[in-house]
């Protein structure tokens, strides 16, 4: 079973009206404002002020990303966030990152949210797989793949 089976009808629904918002956020010329306030549509939750989201950004769905104050995400981020992202306070994500919330391992689906703590930098092309949760403080290195927890 796939995990866009496992949606509600109203979850379905929702998910093709935050694409429609992703489709007008990355292709429209926005301010930083406007980018918090649109995100902030998509997510259900009012970004900080501080937050800086650099565009193109991309999720599945959306309502399961949590951002916390202060927070740098560079362009061509994809969140695929269907069992749920946490980020922390003051975490900066470099471009070309995916938080990946669902994999296919030995021909299973695995879902798990993946929680980023506070004072994190995450490099660029990182890829952070189902269920990693990454310690305060930490440092991930460019081009890593993250399968296991970082404390």
């Amino acid at each position: 079973m796939t995990w866009q089976a496992k949606l509600s009808e109203n979850d379905r629904q929702l998910m093709n009206q935050n694409q429609r918002l992703l489709q007008h956020l990355n292709t429209g010329r926005h301010c930083r404002a406007e980018i918090n306030q649109l995100v902030s549509e998509l997510t259900g939750q009012q970004l900080d002020s501080d937050t800086e989201i650099r565009l193109p950004f991309y999720t599945d769905y959306g309502r399961n990303i949590r951002i916390g104050k202060n927070a740098f995400i560079n362009c061509n981020v994809m969140m695929s966030d269907i069992a749920g992202i946490t980020i922390g306070k003051n975490v900066e994500i470099d471009s070309g990152v995916s938080l990946l919330t669902t994999n296919y391992s030995q021909k299973e689906l695995v879902m798990a949210p993946i929680k980023i703590k506070d004072n994190v930098k995450i490099g660029a092309q990182v890829i952070i797989l189902p269920g990693v949760t990454i310690g305060e403080g930490s440092i991930v290195e460019t081009g890593s793949i993250v399968s296991k927890n970082i404390n």
